[in-house]
This record gives structure tokens, C-alpha cells and sequence, in this order.
């Protein structure tokens, strides 16, 4: 398989979506079955045209063009649709937030996930992992997806807040962030803002939930503010980060804007991830048995820590296919802000551009056997022929998910503790398939754990 492109200028396919309505345009197709509608479309094309609503959008099927989006993000800056409604829940987060102030945020936010860092969060993930693996008991069914719901949210909270709050504080992000989710993304997918007006018990209790993270989160930054110590964790350090050009702090409102902005993505993602890794790890026994295998061998039955993950590779194999196939961002926008090509192509200033790694990671050209859970594709010898840009799980260039180092840690310790005690079994009937929401969720997952 080729590693970057032909030295031959490429002639790209261009090709118009089909099933196009009058006013919605495609939307209709995005919001019914968005995962196989997408997937339908590389055979079209490398970049293919659609409309959602009367906006004019395109989806690069092709990793070079991809990679060209991504790389340029003053070109293709963050926005689009999704971007807009997610403005009033986040704020000028590092998701939301445009080129320039993006690249000062980035620059000030960075230090919180240095290596140093990553290891202080680590202990927090090896105590909250050790005690999800002795809160199950035998032959009792448990909905795996809500299971990594609270490891991840604990997790979370408390590498965002080592404080004696930290209880309080958990236990409103488990409460409060499903439901923020929620309502987020069915407000992304409105193309007429008209949902969220409406007078919805769905919308009063989304309204309650984010009133109640906001003041949450104010009052721990306020707390913080009057002590002036590091407690060690995420918030004191976005707290202490300066600006490199003028030596000025990130303000109340954008310490704010970026805490929420890791809740949501901190653990919704690595949660719905987790989840999949489960499915897929009952559904294949010999990657199980691998597993089972290299964790007796490092940890001989004790909880891993931070030193044990890198010698945890088929762990974290496994991990990175299930990232493949089931990606958390399985869809995010760009916006053009001046008029430019793609693929050769004129696109307009204001131009939405979707990137879809759920679509790009299927692709059979860059993924023999897309379909297929192979966690040995990413051994050394076999991942070097990777083609260059087609893997997407953290995005890439200067939006990279600043998160990927801590996910990825966070994920890798939480499968070897569970699954040094337990194997998950399927309940019998039990059905799973993706759910294109804010992530991509398998939704209710009832599995038993077995003691090994």
C-alpha cells in the first residue's frame, strides 16, 4: 500500500450526493441514517458534493484531501453548523473557538497535558479503576455503556478538580453531562433553530443540567482563585498558564469555557470507546484471550499504573482498532473563510466541510478488510504501510484533540484493571449498533461480568 501520494498530479473524482430534497437538501438522509449514508459516498467520489439545508457542503473521501482541510486550519477554520450550536453550551472553548484565538488557547492549555502532568492524572485513574472492578459482582448484569459513563466521569472530574469538592463535584457531572449531551447534539442537528425554542420537557431539563455545570464550575474556579495553590490537577494548571507573547492569564470566562470543553470531551468519548472495546472483545474471544494473557503477565493480578503502559501494547492495540471502527468524533465541520480549492475544485468563502474518520476509516483502498477487529494491523511491521492521514480518531494538525495522550493512558488502565479480574459476556438477545449522536454511541450494552 502506497504511504503518500503519486508524484504524478492526481485526478480527482468529483461527484454530487444523491437524494436531495427541496429545502432540506440532504439533511433528512444525515438525520435518519447518517453512518450509511456517508459510507455510501466515497464510491461517488473524493469529494462529494451535498446540501444540508440551503448550505453548500462537501465531504472529502480521500485522506490527502482530508489531511489538506486539516493542516490549514486558517483556510478551513473551525465552523459550520454543528460549531454554532455548540457555541452557547461551550463558549470559546478549544472546539469552538476560531483560528486565532484558538492558536493562543492551544498554546496556554498545552502545559496541563505535559508528560508530568499525564502521570499525576494517572494515579486518579488507577484508583477510580480499582474500585469499578471491585464494585461488580458475579452473574449481575451491567450496562457497560453507563459503567464507563461514570469511570470516565469520575476520572474526569477529579483530574479536573483535586479538591475536597471533588464528591460534590463528580456527582453533578454524572448527573448533569448525559443530559447536556443530549440535548446538544438534537440542537445540532435542528437546521431551523426551532428546537430549542420550543416549550419541550427535553429542553427544560437540558436547560436546568447546563445551569447547574455552569455554577459548578464557577464556584470551584472562584475557590481556586482565593486559595492561589496547585492542588496538581487540570484546572490549576490552565489557572497558572501564561501567554508566551505578552505573559497574560486565560480570564474566569475562558478558564470556564475550557473545563467545559474537557468535560465533554473527556468523558463522553473515551466512554463511548470503552464501551465498544467491550462488545468487540466478547465478540472476538482470541483477541479476549490475548488480552487475558499479556495483563496476567505484567500485573500478575495487581492494578496497573501509569509504568505499565508501555508494555501493555496488545492492550492498547486493541484500543486503537476499536478507535478505527467505532471513532467518538465519527463527524466534525470545517468552515472556508476565503474563497479556495480543494480536490481542484472552487469552493466559496462560507463553505461547510464535513470530515467523517467513521467514513474514511471503512474505506477498503487505505483499510484492507475495513469491517474486520484486527488489532494486529497495528503492529509495527503492518502499521507502517498505513497510508499516511487516513487514521482520524483525534483529528489532526493545529485541532488535534489535545486530550489524545490522556484518553489514550485513561483507556489502556482501565481495560487492563477489568479485564485482569473479569470477562464481560453478552446478555442473551442483547443487540448493539452504532448511534450517531454527539459521539458514537452503542447505546445500552447489558453484559455479565464473570470473575477469570
Amino acid at each position: 500500500m502506497k504511504t503518500q501520494s503519486d508524484p504524478v498530479r492526481r485526478r480527482w473524482r468529483i461527484a454530487k450526493a444523491p437524494g436531495r430534497l427541496p429545502l432540506a437538501g440532504h439533511a433528512l438522509h444525515l438525520a435518519r441514517r447518517p453512518l450509511e449514508y456517508l459510507s455510501s459516498l466515497p464510491a461517488l467520489g473524493d469529494l462529494v458534493e451535498l446540501r444540508l439545508g440551503t448550505r453548500l457542503t462537501y465531504l472529502p473521501c480521500h485522506p490527502e484531501l482530508v489531511q489538506e482541510v486539516l493542516l490549514n486550519a486558517r483556510v478551513y477554520d473551525s465552523g459550520g453548523p454543528v460549531k454554532e450550536k455548540a457555541r452557547p453550551i461551550l463558549g470559546n472553548g478549544l472546539i469552538t473557538s476560531g483560528w486565532a484565538d484558538h492558536r493562543r488557547q492551544r498554546r496556554m492549555v498545552q502545559p496541563a497535558f505535559h508528560t508530568t502532568r499525564i502521570a499525576t492524572y494517572a494515579e486518579v485513574m488507577r484508583e477510580e479503576c480499582a474500585a469499578h472492578a471491585d464494585a461488580w459482582r458475579p452473574g449481575r448484569p451491567v450496562d457497560v455503556g453507563d459503567a464507563m459513563q461514570a469511570l470516565t466521569a469520575r476520572v474526569t472530574a477529579r483530574a479536573l478538580f483535586a479538591t475536597e469538592m471533588a464528591p460534590r463535584s463528580v456527582a453533578e457531572v454524572q448527573r448533569s453531562l448525559p443530559v447536556m449531551v443530549r440535548g446538544a447534539f438534537r440542537r445540532a442537528l435542528d437546521p431551523t433553530g426551532l428546537i430549542a425554542r420550543l416549550p419541550l420537557a427535553a429542553n427544560r431539563e437540558f436547560d436546568a443540567a447546563l445551569d447547574r455545570l455552569h455554577t459548578l464550575i464557577d464556584g470551584i474556579i472562584g475557590d481556586y482563585r482565593r486559595s492561589g495553590e496547585d492542588r496538581g490537577d487540570l484546572l490549576s494548571a490552565l489557572l497558572a498558564a501564561r501567554d508566551d507573547d505578552n505573559g497574560g492569564a486565560l480570564t474566569d470566562r475562558e478558564v470556564h469555557d475550557q473545563v467545559m470543553t474537557l468535560l465533554l470531551a473527556g468523558v463522553e468519548t473515551t466512554a463511548s470507546a470503552l464501551t465498544w472495546a467491550w462488545h468487540l472483545l466478547a465478540a472476538h474471544p482470541e483477541v479476549e484471550a490475548r488480552l487475558h494473557a499479556e495483563v496476567d503477565e505484567v500485573l500478575g493480578g495487581r492494578t496497573p499504573t501509569y509504568a505499565d503502559v508501555p508494555r501493555l501494547a496488545h492492550t492498547q492495540r486493541i484500543f486503537t482498532e476499536t478507535l478505527r471502527l467505532y471513532p467518538p468524533a465519527w463527524m466534525y465541520t470545517r468552515m472556508t473563510t476565503q474563497p479556495t480549492e480543494l480536490a481542484g475544485h472552487p469552493l466559496p468563502a462560507g463553505t461547510d466541510i464535513l470530515i467523517s474518520p467513521y467514513v474514511i476509516h471503512r474505506i477498503p483502498e487505505f483499510f484492507p478488510r475495513p469491517e474486520t477487529f484486527d488489532p494486529d494491523r497495528w503492529l509495527p511491521e503492518r502499521a507502517k504501510d498505513v497510508t499516511r492521514g487516513s487514521y482520524l480518531p483525534f483529528g489532526a494538525g493545529s485541532r488535534k484533540c489535545i486530550g489524545d495522550v490522556f484518553g489514550m493512558t485513561e483507556a489502556t488502565l482501565a481495560l487492563a484493571a477489568l479485564a485482569s479480574r473479569w470477562r464481560l459476556r453478552p446478555v442473551p438477545g442483547a443487540t448493539v449498533s452504532p448511534r450517531a449522536e454527539m459521539s458514537l454511541s452503542a447505546g445500552p450494552l447489558p453484559m455479565v461480568p464473570e470473575p477469570r
